[in-house]
């Protein structure tokens, strides 16, 4: 008995370390408006981030994109059966940016970007039905990247770098459905860790087929982040030989996965850019989150995760010399499959409703602005996967409704 609590315990409060499916596409105001598109679209220093390749095609000799953006987002639970609900009451997520892009000569470019592609905040109702799953979870990514572009030829040109990553992630959920301690509060254990670092790269290249119309392809790679000697704290224990937990460290890999995305651009007139883009995420790398700990023993915990795409569209328009609008629309699927879903990361397939625009100030100051509405499918889903002390598979289930309304707010300078 006391193996099997502790191995499940210990099990299920790491499967969060890593918020598989909870992709933050907000590296740009400008993208974001347009859908999150730009791999293929000359307008700014979030090229950084988009396609590298690009940088060395922007006109000024400095161009800077900075921004943040606040993530406002609701998931509601309900078991059909019972009629029970639950609700999240997140903070707000900021994600943010920085890209710089400085032209050495006419064919090379060099730049730093920095951006938080993987990052979230969930907190459920305490002691809510899914509480031996999880009760909060916040993890954060940074992404750091220095960066070269140059062209190969007036018609192509390359670029990309390395990425160095620093991620943390804090977690709690309750240790069972029912223990707790002789006060009645539920046993629980947060686990913890931070300063967890690690490399990766991306590539891009930008073909100009003619004077309207661009491709552009970004490859950024797969990341696993190895956790080591994270601190998994046990509290409100009861007195009992039966839940003999004491505090204790673990070892886990956490896999950010590959992305390849692939679009183009066509300026229909002076005033008006479409763009397009077809994102393919590799999930599969993220088949088990494998828990060591310092005891020697190891468990393993399905996820089953399948690569996910993502369409894009988006469009500009030159409203005046100095006022840009934009709007775009995008369609992403969950890697998330039957049988998997996990409160931690509500994530089913979703719609994107994008807009905003960006103000001249002055020839070299830019605000830019965006907002995104995204309405995710009403789903009814569950983890199959919780074994609990009597070691019995338990399934948790019920209906999951989603939405995220994000605001943000950036500038560009040129010099």
């Amino acid at each position: 008995m006391r193996k099997i609590l502790i191995l499940m315990v210990l099990a299920l409060a790491g499967t969060v370390t890593y918020a598989g499916g909870y992709r933050v596409g907000v590296q740009g105001q400008r993208a974001l408006a347009m859908g999150h598109t730009g791999v293929a679209v000359i307008n700014s220093a979030e090229l950084g981030f988009f396609n590298p390749a690009g940088l060395v095609h922007l006109e000024n000799k400095l161009t800077i994109s900075a921004g943040v953006s606040a993530v406002f987002a609701e998931v509601a639970w309900q078991n059909s059966a019972t009629g029970e609900t639950a609700r999240t009451d997140n903070p707000a997520g900021t994600p943010f940016y920085f890209n710089a892009s400085y032209n050495l000569k006419d064919w090379l470019s060099i730049g730093l970007s920095v951006y938080t592609p993987y990052g979230s905040t969930v907190k459920w109702e305490e002691d809510w039905a899914g509480s031996h799953l999880v009760n909060n979870i916040e993890l954060q990514a940074i992404y750091i990247q220095p960066l070269v572009s140059f062209k190969v030829a007036e018609f192509l040109s390359v670029g990309g770098g390395p990425i160095f990553v620093t991620g943390s992630v804090n977690f709690n959920r309750n240790l069972t459905r029912t223990l707790s301690d002789i006060d009645g509060n539920r046993a629980n254990v947060t686990i913890d860790a931070s300063g967890v670092n690690e490399f990766g790269w991306s590539v891009g290249a930008l073909f100009t087929a003619t004077e309207d119309l661009r491709v552009g392809v970004n490859y950024r790679s797969e990341i696993i982040m190895n956790a080591e000697g994270g601190k998994a704290d046990f509290e409100n224990i009861p007195n009992t030989p039966l839940a003999p937990f004491e505090d204790t460290t673990f070892d886990a890999e956490l896999p950010l996965p590959a992305e390849l995305t692939v679009g183009l651009s066509y300026e229909l007139n002076e005033k008006w850019l479409l763009a397009f883009d077809f994102n393919r995420t590799f999930w599969d790398v993220y088949q088990s989150l494998d828990i060591r700990f310092a005891d020697g023993r190891v468990s393993s915990n399905p996820r089953a995760y399948e690569d996910s795409n993502t369409w894009r569209f988006g469009a500009q328009y030159g409203a005046t010399d100095k006022l840009t609008l934009r709007a775009g629309y995008y369609l992403d699927e969950s890697p998330v499959q039957p049988g998997y879903f996990a409160p931690e990361t509500p994530r089913n397939d979703s719609m994107g409703f994008t807009g905003g625009l960006s103000l001249d100030v002055t020839s070299k100051l830019a605000i830019d602005a965006s907002f995104a509405y995204i309405r995710f499918d009403e789903v009814d889903a569950s983890y199959d996967h919780y074994v609990d002390e009597n070691n019995q598979n338990v399934p948790f289930g019920g209906t999951y409704k989603s939405v995220a309304f994000i605001p943000g707010l950036g500038v560009t300078y040129k010099l």
